[in-house]
């Protein structure tokens, strides 16, 4: 399978996708003025504690107060290690306000939500990711193999056994690029982290809050340490600083992938030449069409995101069952790819067409499953429900697709949704009747939107004629070419 990265970096934004075969599989989009928070450590205050919530709001320097669970607060012993012992499920005996608290942001903010925090801080290297108040040394659950699980885990104990590193606290976890790699790249990634620590300690000091205490990094790099596999065939950007960066990059931590990365310098954009452009633009599209006629029908919202299968012009070649089986089965594809290129999280509950048959069930289960497996993401399924529904859930860290490049329709509020003319008309009828009842005056004059205008003109004026004989006045109209379908004014002269 062939699989590339494409960056391409302007001096507003930069963006990353991960392409199979040709095919878009998944979009990072990372602009200047607003980066990603996620991973970010900082020393904040608490200001608000929770009792009823088991949380407290802490300041961090945002818009937003930041929120954290009374399960993501570590408490240390006296050696500034974690003390289950200690840990308490009243908020009030953890934290206090005003306290300063050393934090890490492991959700943006989503919407009209602040972000989520963590004390339990830790940070990430190529092959490693430490974690300071703990002992533990752990393997990603993607290495399946046990005797490299435990491979890796020996090594890494043998290395901290080292003189060097004596005394050092801390504990690891070792990624899923860690599979097969030797001591020398382990004990440079010990090092790097080391070191990266012992300057954020120095940082943590003091009594400045809210501070930022360390910044993940940007987005090309971040690409280079947490995405690169042996699957990967090429890495293409097309800017020239960018690449020097990563070139730089790779030398010191990704050395067995740099002749992979290469300058783009073509006419073309890049995204375009792969088509990229177009599936963004139809990936905030409700409607996705399958090549067998069915589609799609996927609707996000605060609470969940639906996804309606639906068959479409697509009839089969035999009967009813086989047709609604085939599509069922290319939708679990379909939608699988669909949340990684949306970034779709949280609930989702997919309403895939009734099967009777409990084999196609199975299989249709099976092959959502199976394509959720390349999701990074981490993702759970149930399965079908009584409604025939299949519920599931993927885990949300930062802003979906939508809501990074849209915003509410100021027309709608988002709705989707204008109520008709008609009904517009009707509401202007009963706002004259109120104006009517409470002042004296002589005429009325209507602003409103062309299409309302129109029909009052029109299929309204009979109505229009028997409301100026029921308040025994005159009725005008203006059309406000500024206003929407909704918007009207009634003006007494």
């Amino acid at each position: 399978m062939s699989e590339e990265i494409l960056i391409n970096v302007t001096p507003m934004e930069t963006r990353a996708a991960s392409v199979e075969n040709g095919v878009l599989q998944e979009v990072l989009i990372e602009r200047t003025q607003n980066r990603g928070i996620v991973g970010n450590i900082y020393k904040g205050k608490v200001v608000r504690v929770l009792p009823g919530m088991q949380a407290a709001f802490v300041d961090i320097g945002l818009d937003r107060a930041s929120f954290i669970h009374v399960s993501d607060i570590v408490m240390l012993d006296a050696g500034g290690m974690e003390n289950r012992d200690l840990h308490s499920e009243n908020i009030r005996e953890m934290v206090h306000e005003g306290q300063k608290l050393v934090v890490q942001v492991t959700k943006d903010p989503l919407g009209t939500k602040g972000a989520r925090l963590t004390t339990h801080l830790s940070v990430s290297s190529r092959y490693l990711v430490y974690m300071p108040y703990t002992n533990h040394i752990g393997v990603s659950q993607r290495i399946e193999d046990e005797q490299e699980r435990e491979r890796l885990r020996t090594l890494v104990g043998s290395l901290l056994e080292q003189p060097e590193y004596e005394g050092i606290k801390g504990g690891f976890i070792l990624r899923t690029a860690a599979e097969g790699v030797g001591e020398e790249e382990i004990n440079t990634d010990v090092d790097y982290l080391k070191r990266l620590w012992v300057v954020l300690e120095r940082r943590i000091k003091g009594n400045d809050a809210p501070k930022l205490v360390y910044e993940d990094l940007p987005l090309y790099l971040r690409i280079l340490r947490d995405t690169m596999r042996p699957q990967i065939e090429r890495i293409r950007v097309d800017s020239g600083e960018t690449y020097k960066k990563m070139t730089a990059f790779m030398e010191e931590f990704v050395l067995e992938a740099r002749e992979k990365l290469e300058i783009y310098s073509g006419d073309r954009p890049l995204f375009d030449l792969y088509g990229v452009e177009d599936e963004i633009e139809r990936a905030l599209g409700r409607k996705v069409q399958l090549k067998s006629g069915g589609y799609l029908i996927i609707d996000q919202t605060e609470a969940m995101t639906t996804i309606d299968v639906n068959t479409g012009a697509f009839v089969g070649h035999r009967n009813l069952e086989e047709t609604i089986y085939k599509t069922n089965l290319e939708a679990a594809t379909a939608l699988a790819r669909q949340l990684r290129v949306r970034n779709l999280g949280g609930i989702i509950i997919i309403d895939f067409i009734d099967m009777k048959d409990p084999e196609h069930q199975r299989q249709v289960l099976r092959a959502l499953e199976k394509s959720l497996d390349k999701d990074h993401a981490k993702t759970s399924v149930t399965g079908v429900s009584e409604l025939g529904l299949v519920e599931m859930t993927r885990k949300r860290t930062r802003e979906s697709l939508e809501r990074v490049l849209s915003e509410d329709c100021p027309v709608c509020q988002g709705r989707g949704s204008l109520k008709s003319a008609e009904t517009v008309c009707y509401e202007i009828f009963r706002e004259i009747l109120r104006e009517a009842k409470a002042y004296e005056n002589d005429q009325y004059l209507v602003l409103a939107a062309q299409e309302v205008v129109d029909r009052l003109l029109d299929e309204e004026s009979a109505n229009v004629a028997d409301m100026e004989e029921l308040i025994g006045k005159t009725i005008k109209f203006q059309v406000e070419t500024m206003y929407s379908q909704e918007q009207y004014d009634v003006v007494l002269l």
